[in-house]
Parts: C-alpha cells; sequence; structure tokens
C-alpha cells in the first residue's frame, strides 16, 4: 500500500505500485483537474507538485510518492476566498483558449516563479516547457510576468 498526502490530506492506494500518479489521482480520488495529454511526460498537462516540485504525473509512478505531499491544481489556492498569484494572474490576463493545458500550466509556473522571482522572457522561454496547442504563449508569459509582481507585493 502507498501512502501520501494530496492536497493536505493523507490518502492511501491499494492498487499496483506502478499505477502512473496520474491516474490514481484521476480515477481513485477523482481529482479531475490534472489532464491526460499525452502519455510520455512531454505536453505538461498532467504536471503536480511532490514535495514542491513540478513533475508529470502521467510519467510518475505512484510508488515514487509513498509517504511525500502532493499538491494538484485543486490544492494551490490558498483557500476559496484567496486564489494562488499565478491563478490570479492568468485570470486578469484570460490566459486559457480551450483550458484543457492550463492547470499543467499553472503548476508548471509556480515551481517556475520558485526559481526565477523576477523573469525575463528569456527566462520563460526557456523554462516553461509545457505545451499549449492553443498558442497562448504570449498571454502566458504576461501572465506570469504578472504572478510575479503578486507575489512581490505589487497589486497595482
Amino acid at each position: 500500500m502507498v501512502s501520501f498526502k494530496i492536497n493536505s490530506e493523507e490518502v492511501s492506494f491499494d492498487g499496483g505500485e506502478d499505477t502512473p500518479l496520474l491516474w490514481v489521482i484521476r480515477d481513485h480520488l477523482q481529482l479531475t483537474g490534472t489532464k491526460f495529454g499525452c502519455g510520455i511526460g512531454q505536453c505538461g498537462a498532467c504536471t503536480v507538485h511532490v514535495d514542491g516540485v513540478a513533475l508529470r504525473s502521467c510519467t510518475t509512478t505512484v510508488s515514487k510518492v509513498d509517504g511525500r505531499t502532493v499538491t494538484t491544481i485543486e490544492g494551490l489556492a490558498h483557500s476559496n476566498d484567496t486564489l494562488h498569484p499565478v491563478q490570479q494572474a492568468w485570470l486578469e490576463h484570460d490566459v486559457p483558449q480551450c483550458g484543457f493545458c492550463q492547470a499543467g500550466q499553472i503548476m508548471a509556473a509556480v515551481d517556475f516563479l520558485k526559481r526565477f522571482p523576477e523573469p525575463s522572457d528569456a527566462d520563460i522561454d526557456k523554462n516553461m516547457k509545457n505545451l499549449c496547442r492553443c498558442g497562448t504563449y504570449v498571454r502566458i508569459r504576461k501572465a506570469i510576468h504578472r504572478a510575479a509582481e503578486i507575489a512581490a507585493g505589487d497589486e497595482s
């Protein structure tokens, strides 16, 4: 049995330890914000945080999160009333078009901003590798800059 914390809640999974974390999250735990995109870790639609680091859940087996902490898009907001700065910026800049990849984009951006709190466009282009088939990269870049401002305390 694999036990871990997801979005601040202790959970366990008694299925195969080689089951991709994505399917445990979606099928066993019924948290459907994390999406299946490619199944080979390339597109990033399935991005979650494990111990605060962005990982592709479609290629991470559930056994690798035993005793660890997982955060999905459902657990990112600080509360029902307070969005994470990245979520707030995504809304301000109307980033999603179809929206399918956006949970993974947001999770990747949160991890990225921990490493690059004052990012340049070059930093964003080099490090944000999630795919958006609708091509909303210009809005994603603007939202990442805005999220950095919000996190730094510039609410204007």
